[in-house]
């Protein structure tokens, strides 16, 4: 684990402990810790210089995204808010530096034939040899259950044995993203490839004990740089690669793994839609599947827009920016 560096450094691991203590997770935060204190260091500031003029000229320095900086400086709000607490300093030096405007984010979104196109690519990739065979079955496992169940990408990679129904076609999916278990329907379709997967992994691993259900090899599970790279991949294989762009106020997203989970999602309510029912009243039910912990994470996708015109937002801002 990257070690903190700078005069903030023994507060940053107190507070993570603190953090942890009381039941959260903090992988994101000693991320966003790290990268403040990599600028902390790098311009070697004392205890004293943290005031509000410091972090609105390191706010000007921050080589990123409104979107980022903003999340970092929550973070870091937070954490000053904790050492006001704890009696450490007096006052919170971010108390009163508001937030920037952020850009328009435009994530990608695969329509229903290019995420059709995505997992036959990623079906090609299966390599036949003894070594890789089961490993990269598991793999296409993977990124089917992204692609048909909106999973985050951790969350196929932990999912144990004992979590697959298939008499009753479930997964149960625990210690998610907001520490909210939930216990979902997979389609048919998905079960029978999950369902061949194993029956395969019993012929070609006797003795097996493994308890992952999507297995690397006898001991041990799949991981996210295994998947995410036959992601990316397969996307080159299928001519969608591109880039991360930001084009006056709006950022346009690369396709990522994740882009399989906002594509179910934006996909889930234009069938919806396309079939004369309510949006509104399906996004409930979309918020519980997908394992979010409020329901205004859900209505963000009503503003997302689909693939065809997301498309047609790309290139209209991209003949205006060239003018």
């Amino acid at each position: 684990m990257k070690p903190f560096k700078s005069v903030l450094s023994a507060h940053f691991e107190r507070y993570l402990r603190y953090r942890q203590d009381v039941g959260y997770a903090t992988k994101t935060t000693r991320s966003q810790l790290l990268m403040c204190d990599r600028y902390l260091t790098e311009y070697q500031t004392e205890a004293t210089s943290l005031t509000p003029a410091f972090f609105l000229d390191l706010r000007k320095r921050l080589p990123w995204e409104p979107r980022t900086i903003n999340r970092v400086f929550s973070t870091l709000r937070m954490f000053f808010h904790y050492l006001v607490r704890q009696g450490e300093v007096k006052e919170n030096p971010l108390k009163d530096v508001p937030p920037l405007k952020e850009w328009y984010y435009l994530p990608f979104i695969f329509s229903p034939p290019q995420t059709n196109q995505l997992l036959n690519a990623v079906c090609k990739r299966i390599r036949k040899t003894k070594q890789h065979y089961l490993k990269d079955s598991a793999v296409y496992r993977a990124i089917l259950l992204l692609a048909r169940c909106g999973m985050r990408i951790s969350e196929p990679l932990r999912l144990l044995l004992h979590h697959y129904h298939p008499s009753e076609r479930t997964l149960y999916i625990a210690h998610t993203k907001f520490k909210k278990d939930r216990l979902i329907p997979i389609p048919q379709s998905v079960a029978v490839e999950l369902d061949n997967y194993l029956h395969l992994r019993k012929t070609l691993l006797p003795g097996d004990n493994n308890p992952y259900l999507l297995a690397a090899g006898h001991h041990k599970g799949l991981s996210t740089y295994q998947v995410s790279r036959t992601f990316h991949l397969a996307v080159k294989d299928i001519g969608l690669a591109e880039l991360r762009k930001t084009i006056a106020n709006t950022t346009f997203g690369a396709p990522t793994a994740h882009s399989l989970r906002h594509s179910f999602a934006i996909n889930t309510l234009n069938r919806i839609r396309a079939q004369g029912q309510s949006v509104q009243n399906a996004l409930p039910t979309l918020a519980a599947y997908l394992g979010h912990s409020e329901y205004k994470h859900t209505l963000v996708y009503l503003k997302v827009l689909d693939a065809n015109q997301r498309q047609g937002v790309v290139h209209f801002v991209t003949s205006q920016g060239t003018l």
